[in-house]
């Protein structure tokens, strides 16, 4: 199969430009960046895609205010079933990636749930995935305990009335996350069916369900698989590792959530105890890469690598309106920087990759602090301040990213000591963590935000200079100016997925 290389950077394009061109660009057709493993002749090193994805998914289950490792459980339950149902080994190998995926269009609705909620959306999403939207007065009962948590009551009232005034709400915030969801796994280049199995994983059996309202057959068989899957690893959780309660969930629920012959071969797998405990044990993390089809495995090589960075920067920024493409314009910064620094290839990908990636630690930040109109009071600040360790802690799990998984999570280091959250100085930041921190502040400031507008390219680097020798590296500054004086297209606003 073809690499993205070929189409990330035209010829005569200033290397800035290219490089924003890469993060944004989204093509209507898949790009095919993956590569089937049984491929001993590829000249280039290759990563197993599963690998990168089950690392990543951890981010995912922040985003969903799910436990740890809630994707990659999931995915194991859901390969045991689609196993015991006996669906062929090319559905299997498309149900794998589709689970792994499965909340990749999860940011997409973040911001919207927490103003409707008036409630942290890490807060809000478990209880709506865990709830019976069948029964309306357990769901009002549920939606009330959701709505601005730690409220008044007439603020708590304002938001509950405010929902019930929009019937459609439910199935908009799930169509948003399932479409776009979808969308990435076809960026990817991942079967059709990994991408149609993403987009109706909230369908129901009994045509209740969203965003299209399909029933029984009409809805793809992966889709109903990882939907009773998901749900079993949501109540098991719920239950300290026991069935029981899962096990209700599911008699209750069959014939209306979820296929009744699906149903019964999930309930049958979870009684077998030695399973289940394995699907919970401390090593889940190998266990799946072990489930993944040989000869339908999927593997990338640096392009492909560069591509999965750049979906999940999309990722990220999501997560706000007032951030749609900071990771992005990070990236294609810090790109165009290291190459006026004389950086080598090597050297430059990796500060392009830290760039797109620096902020997935936001994906575990609440919405309402991201967008926040006003200053943030202290327990916010503190929030905000660790999301550069949950980076640290999300990229050293994915083996081809460990070069750059600490310069990434130190974007908010100064040269005095007084960044965050380590609070490192010059003699433990090199060159390329200089430089990262200077262009997500240069991107920060020239950002309209919820609560000011950007400011111009001449206002932000006097502050950046005036800023230089103390907090703020005086060379990665200058180099910083002089890409941007010479690559006025760096400034263009790229395309939304």
């Amino acid at each position: 199969m073809s690499h993205i290389h070929s189409k990330r950077k035209k010829k005569g394009k200033p290397v800035a430009a290219a490089a924003v061109e890469a993060a944004a660009s989204v093509p209507e057709a898949a790009a095919p960046v993956l590569e089937a493993a049984a491929n001993p002749g590829a000249p280039r090193k290759r990563v197993p895609v599963s690998e990168v994805l089950a690392a990543l998914s951890h981010a995912l289950d922040m985003t969903e205010g799910q436990t740890r490792g809630h994707s990659i459980r999931a995915c194991m339950i859901g390969m045991r079933i689609g196993e015991a149902a006996g669906i062929g080994s090319d559905a299997l190998a498309e149900l794998y990636y589709a689970l792994l995926l499965k909340d990749a269009g999860c940011s997409s609705n973040a911001s919207r749930m927490a103003a409707l909620f008036g409630s942290d959306d890490q807060y809000v999403k478990p209880r709506l995935k865990a709830v019976d939207w069948h029964d309306r007065r357990t769901l009002a009962m549920e939606t009330w305990n959701a709505t601005a948590r730690g409220g008044t009551l007439w603020s708590r009232m304002r938001h509950f009335i405010g929902i019930a005034q929009q019937p459609g709400v439910t199935r908009e915030l799930i169509a948003s996350r399932c479409e776009r969801g979808g969308n990435i796994a076809r960026r990817l280049g991942f079967p059709e069916g990994t991408a149609v199995a993403i987009q109706s994983l909230d369908e129901h059996w009994n045509g209740q369900g969203h965003p299209q309202g399909l029933a029984g057959e009409a809805i793809p068989k992966l889709s109903r698989i990882m939907n009773l899957a998901q749900t079993i690893e949501v109540f098991v959780a719920k239950d300290s590792g026991s069935e029981r309660m899962a096990d209700e969930i599911l008699r209750s629920r069959r014939g209306r959530w979820f296929d009744p012959a699906l149903t019964d071969i999930a309930r049958e797998l979870l009684g077998d105890d030695e399973w289940r405990a394995g699907v919970y044990a401390g090593d889940a993390d190998d266990r799946v890469l072990q489930l993944e089809h040989a000869g339908r495995a999927w593997e990338v090589d640096d392009d492909g690598l560069d591509q999965i960075a750049e979906a999940f920067a999309d990722i990220i920024d999501a997560k706000s309106p007032f951030t749609y493409r900071h990771s992005s314009m990070v990236a294609a910064y810090a790109k165009a920087t290291t190459t006026q620094m004389g950086f080598d290839a090597e050297g430059v990908r990796q500060m392009y990759r830290a760039g797109l990636l620096h902020d997935i630690g936001k994906l575990g930040v609440s919405s309402r602090i991201l967008d926040k109109p006003g200053p943030l009071n202290s327990r916010e600040r503190a929030e905000m301040r660790e999301h550069p360790r949950y980076t640290w802690e999300i990229l050293k799990r994915v083996r081809a990213f460990e070069d750059f998984a600490m310069l990434a999570a130190l974007h908010h280091e100064k040269l005095d000591g007084s960044g965050y959250p380590w609070g490192r100085t010059a003699d433990d930041l090199d060159m390329p963590a200089r430089v990262l921190v200077v262009c997500d502040i240069y991107e920060a400031i020239t950002e309209s935000r919820a609560y000011r507008t950007g400011l111009t390219t001449a206002q932000a680097m006097q502050i950046l200079r005036e800023q230089s020798g103390l907090w703020l590296d005086t060379d990665a500054v200058e180099a910083l100016a002089a890409s941007v004086a010479g690559d006025p297209v760096i400034t263009e606003t790229p395309a939304e997925l």
